[in-house]
């Protein structure tokens, strides 16, 4: 049987439990491009069991380290040997432009490999505390446990990367499912593991749907759930870990504000939009897609950013010249389009693009980029995510308002403020709630810089230290020399308060 009938369990590819498969369908043609396994609630069920193992009785969780480390370096090799082949297969099935599969699908995820790699290196693992009370406290880092780790079809290796390998660092077992659109950049991952030997049951990977979803995060043999996704999808999940008392981290959606000081260049900020905006055709959570602007230069900012929108080339993604490529799905298309329809319904004014197909092309499941003006931050088109190829630019008054409009949204994962003058922005920056915030610059994804969300936009952090920590137990252990000849624990004195010593 093909791998792609297969299912990689526990470290083997086996055969599915039914004969369902998935069809994987290219967003430029719409025509199907591959057939996979689709795994089934049975399967999950063994995919569980085998990590359970894994971790309970499995060489795994009590190896070094520093091993572990050792392995994760060698897989980022064995990962940066084949970042061409990724770039390919990411582009066929999300249809993300092949400049952009290269230069962030693909090489990202080596990069953030070899970074975790450093961050458990280095990091203490275990230290020794004098007690306050006397003795000494040993405080050390254990592994959480098994892990069922979620992430969409956006940034699909990115995304398994940011959560497999500090799971793997941290020494737990992981069931990793991705989203169906994009289960072949997931099985060339798979064969990626497959050269580094990693102990049986440690690592399972299902592509599969919301049922696989629902029926792994419910697992009792979970001990994590580290999610990625909508805000909706993430209550949801929040809600059943809480029920178990099941450790949760939830990277969810965004609706960010990019603060244009009245001092900024108008051709910088529209060039660094078009990353912070429409990077990956505006399918990121961390898109900003409000562009607030000063009242009285917004003219200015608004004519910089229709002239770098009607510049862009949307197209064939296999194209080099092309920078929009097409949404990964006909529901997705759908969905920009009917956001569009409400823009002009609400009554903001369409500058560039709208729902038609980009001129010269017949198929494939396109939008146009499109900007409004004249948006009030209460529509829904600057309140919803999108998750598509549409700015609407926001005018302001003075810095104040530029912060409060920033901070009137139920999401908080990304920003940017942007002005030549550092010290103005950075104090600006430092007001904007928000996770992550750049300056000059769309977003930091240095993996080095936890990420992560405030109110709707999640919990926990990800990336550095903090991400690793997220995969972690710590535990106390507390040692005494000799023997205590007394009721009262060594330590405990007059002056201790009375709570503490029991009186």
């Amino acid at each position: 049987m093909s791998p792609r009938q297969q299912l990689y369990i526990g470290g083997h590819w086996v055969e599915p439990a039914t004969s369902a498969t998935i069809e994987v369908i290219s967003p430029h043609t719409e025509q199907v491009i591959a057939r996979v396994a689709d795994p089934a609630p049975d399967d999950v069920d063994r995919a569980v069991a085998a990590a359970r193992s894994a971790f309970d009785a499995g060489p795994w969780p009590r190896t070094d380290p520093q091993q572990r480390v050792a392995i994760i370096r060698e897989l980022a090799a064995c990962y940066r040997a084949r970042e061409d082949e990724l770039a390919q297969l990411i582009t066929t099935e999300m249809g993300a432009p092949i400049t952009f599969s290269h230069s962030a699908h693909a090489k990202l995820p080596g990069v953030m490999m070899r970074a975790f790699a450093e961050t458990a290196a280095g990091f203490r693992w275990q230290e020794t505390r004098t007690g306050f009370l006397g003795g000494d406290v040993v405080v050390g880092h254990e592994p959480v446990g098994v892990v069922a780790a979620i992430v969409p079809w956006n940034m699909p290796m990115f995304l398994m990367v940011a959560k497999l390998i500090p799971a793997l660092l941290a020494g737990c077992a992981v069931v990793l499912k991705p989203s169906p659109e994009t289960p072949l950049d997931a099985h060339h991952l798979a064969e990626l593991l497959d050269q580094v030997g990693l102990p049986p049951g440690v690592v399972s990977i299902l592509p599969g749907g919301r049922e696989v979803g629902r029926h792994l995060v419910a697992h009792p043999g979970v001990d994590k759930v580290s999610f990625t996704g909508s805000t909706a999808a993430g209550r949801q999940v929040a809600e059943v870990c809480g029920g178990a008392l099941r450790r949760v981290s939830l990277e969810l959606g965004g609706k960010s504000a990019a603060v244009v000081l009245d001092d900024a260049d108008p051709e910088a900020v529209a060039t660094g939009m078009m990353v912070a905006g429409l990077m990956n055709g505006g399918q990121a959570c961390v898109a900003q897609t409000r562009v607030l602007v000063p009242q009285h230069r917004w003219h200015e900012f608004v004519d910089a950013l229709v002239s770098a929108i009607e510049n862009l080339t949307v197209g064939d993604p296999f194209d080099p010249a092309t920078r929009i490529g097409p949404m990964v799905s006909r529901r997705q298309q759908q969905r920009v389009r009917d956001y569009i329809d409400l823009g002009r319904r609400e009554g903001a004014r369409l500058l560039v693009g709208g729902t038609e197909l980009p001129a010269g092309i017949e198929c494939g499941w396109y939008i146009r980029p499109t900007l409004f003006a004249d948006v009030n931050n209460a529509m829904r088109i600057a309140q919803e995510e999108i998750f598509g190829p549409v700015l609407s630019v926001i005018a302001y008054t003075d810095d104040d308002h530029a912060v409060h409009l920033a901070n009137d949204s139920e999401y908080g994962l990304s920003g940017s403020v942007w002005s030549p003058d550092i010290a103005r922005a950075t104090a600006i920056a430092r007001r904007v709630r928000s996770g992550t915030v750049g300056v000059n610059e769309p977003y930091s994804m240095d993996p080095v810089a936890p990420f992560g969300g405030v109110k709707n936009s999640g919990i926990g952090r990800e990336f550095g230290a903090e991400g690793l920590a997220g995969y972690l137990d710590t535990v106390s252990l507390s040692i005494r020399r000799g023997v205590v000849n007394s009721t009262a624990p060594q330590g405990i004195t007059a002056d201790t308060p009375s709570e503490i010593r029991g009186a």
